[in-house]
């Protein structure tokens, strides 16, 4: 890292080691760890054996057929459609993926709805981000909505195991839901609540670890969207995520370390993630470049040499 190499190079190793910092992720800003319980109607305990609600269901049925989930009515066909019916849900997926590929959008919209009545999860996964982003069908935010919803609801009881693919696709359902609670769906029922947005976003977060639930939430917390403002929160989800390279949670754990905002100012140890933010940042995130920038002309000879150990401290585990 060519940044990292050049902070380096100037710290002062009396003023490094006489500082320490140690922050684990259930760790607070004041040195004392944290429990953030879910709380609200869509939630419950997040301890092990408890479930873990979802939001509520609109319709009667289920993919599979059984009570009390919802399915999106009139999405699909009462007859499965030919060369469908025989096959296993695997395969009307693989046949679905290759037809949306193809430009074969009304075989792929078979095969995957036949595939999400059959209870698959990519399939109803599939069906809502399509409908969400025009893909191969007309884009409908209602019917995308459902079907997340949905997909949350069919693992509301044993949610997947963390880290399997099954467990991304319920994590990215929730994220989903809590972007549409965020800013509502225009002339439908689904009006901007950022209070359910805030549950959706929890529960991606802190059942699933999903690093992007976990930068919404933070950033709810630092403007005070749907909860109590709370900057020391804001910062322990922002550098929950970051530790998992989300550059937008880096800079954004940097700005407020840096700044002093909304925890205590630790100028070094903001500048160090602003730097490793600024080296990973894209094109179209020049904001993460300015503010690093910024952040450089304003520290301190000494604020700079220490930054170098922390940048150092923080690189390291992402060597091993």
């Amino acid at each position: 890292m060519r940044t990292s190499r050049v902070l380096v190079s100037i710290v002062v190793i009396g003023l490094a080691f006489g500082v320490v910092f140690a922050w684990g992720p259930a760790s607070g800003f004041d040195g004392t760890p944290t429990v953030d319980p879910p709380r609200g109607p869509a939630l419950q305990s997040l301890d092990p054996g408890r479930r873990v609600a979802a939001p509520p269901a609109v319709g009667t049925m289920s993919p599979t057929g059984g009570p009390g989930v919802a399915r999106p009515p009139a999405v699909v066909p009462a007859g499965i459609p030919a060369g469908v019916a025989k096959r296993a849900p695997a395969d009307a997926i693989r046949s679905g993926t290759q037809a949306l590929r193809e430009g074969r959008s009304e075989q792929a919209l078979q095969a995957f709805e036949y595939a999400a009545r059959e209870g698959e999860p990519f399939a109803i996964w599939k069906l809502g981000r399509m409908y969400a982003d025009g893909d191969g069908v007309d884009q409908n935010k209602l019917r995308s909505f459902e079907y997340f919803k949905n997909l949350t609801r069919t693992h509301a009881e044993n949610p997947p195991i963390p880290g399997t693919q099954q467990a991304r696709l319920v994590a990215s359902a929730f994220l989903a839901l809590g972007h549409f609670y965020l800013e509502g769906i225009p002339e439908t029922y689904v009006k901007p609540d950022p209070v359910m947005a805030r549950e959706m976003f929890q529960i991606a977060a802190s059942v699933y670890g999903d690093a992007e639930a976990q930068y919404q939430l933070a950033t709810l917390y630092l403007h005070g969207t749907g909860l109590a403002k709370d900057g020391r929160q804001a910062a322990r989800w922002f550098k929950n995520a970051a530790d998992k390279g989300l550059r937008r949670a880096q800079a954004m754990l940097g700005n407020m370390l840096f700044k002093g905002q909304g925890v205590a100012r630790q100028a070094p140890l903001g500048l160090a993630w602003l730097t490793v933010a600024k080296e990973g940042a894209r094109a179209d995130e020049a904001w993460i470049s300015d503010s690093y920038k910024s952040a450089m002309a304003q520290a301190t000879m000494d604020e700079r040499a220490l930054a170098g150990k922390f940048l150092e401290d923080i690189v390291k585990p992402r060597r091993r």
